[in-house]
């Protein structure tokens, strides 16, 4: 049987709340057991026991569901029948803005969101200090906290509020990337840098930024911030305004009118065809074939 997008947005909140409890637990603790994944790429064991939390729930819902998460990859279903449910997966970040919560600072959230095959259903962001909840389903609108949001009405970048992420796995390109920075900067009011992409997005749904940019994020980052920003009326693309954005983690979102404008700014510097060339995509990056 198909699950309803409210089953499936139900699993999805208990989830992410199950992965908040263990990281409220964890935070500004000493015993993390930091390891490094890559340069300036941190894993702990809070993330692990995040993930392990979150598919746990999931499991106990949907146990033939396809898992994508950032610490366990992908794993087929264990229904113990010997098959699966191919059509639907779940995008897990256990812990968004992890650097953040090694020091300190209280910008980290839990991402949950599911698809069937390249379309997304549900998405839900928790910001587990403040008890933030963003959700939305695909065609039923985007709320924060159960209240209906949509993203700001500033027309275009002038004066907008914006957020970033600085390119840490894509630094070929930073000097195409500052030179957006440079370029969107004189036309902005400001432009934030708070280290977690997915809550980024949430509050670019919600109306707090008009508008996101970054590259080389990885499905699990954008999985739900996608949804969120769609849902509540905004505009999502690649750097050619294409919906690549999955496989090669590549980011313009935000108010159609900002979106817009800000598209235009970023593809004068940079195009998928170019980061594709200066920094090759990670197989972790590429979404299984749904």
């Amino acid at each position: 049987m198909t699950p309803t997008e409210s089953a499936l947005l139900d699993a999805a909140v208990a989830a992410a709340r199950a992965g908040g409890e263990v990281l409220l637990r964890d935070f500004r603790s000493n015993d993390l057991e930091v390891r490094n994944k890559a340069e300036n790429d941190f894993v702990t064991r809070a993330d692990r026991d995040s993930e392990e939390a979150v598919v746990a729930s999931i499991r106990q819902r949907f146990p033939d569901h396809r898992i994508l998460a950032e610490e366990g990859g992908e794993r087929g279903g264990t229904d113990g029948r010997g098959g699966g449910d191919d059509a639907h997966e779940w995008i897990i970040d256990p812990l968004d803005g992890t650097t953040n919560f090694l020091q300190g600072l209280p910008v980290w959230c839990v991402s949950v969101a599911c698809r069937r095959g390249d379309e997304l259903l549900v998405g839900v962001v928790l910001d587990p200090l403040r008890d933030e909840l963003y959700s939305a389903t695909r065609g039923g609108g985007t709320r924060w906290n159960g209240k209906p949001v949509r993203v700001s009405q500033r027309p275009g970048l002038d004066g907008a509020f914006l957020a970033t992420g600085y390119p840490f796995k894509a630094k070929p390109a930073l000097d195409a990337y500052l030179s957006i920075f440079h370029d969107v900067f004189v036309q902005a009011r400001s432009i934030r840098r708070c280290g977690a992409a997915a809550l980024d997005l949430a509050h670019t749904a919600v109306g707090i930024y008009d508008g996101f940019f970054e590259f080389r994020l990885s499905p699990w980052d954008i999985g739900a911030g996608v949804l969120l920003v769609e849902e509540a009326g905004g505009r999502v693309s690649d750097l050619d305004g294409g919906r690549t954005f999955m496989a090669g983690g590549n980011l313009v979102a935000g108010a159609p009118g900002v979106q817009r404008e800000l598209l235009a700014v970023v593809s004068r510097h940079a195009g998928e065809a170019w980061l594709d060339e200066v920094v090759p995509r990670q197989p972790a990056l590429v979404p299984a074939a749904g």
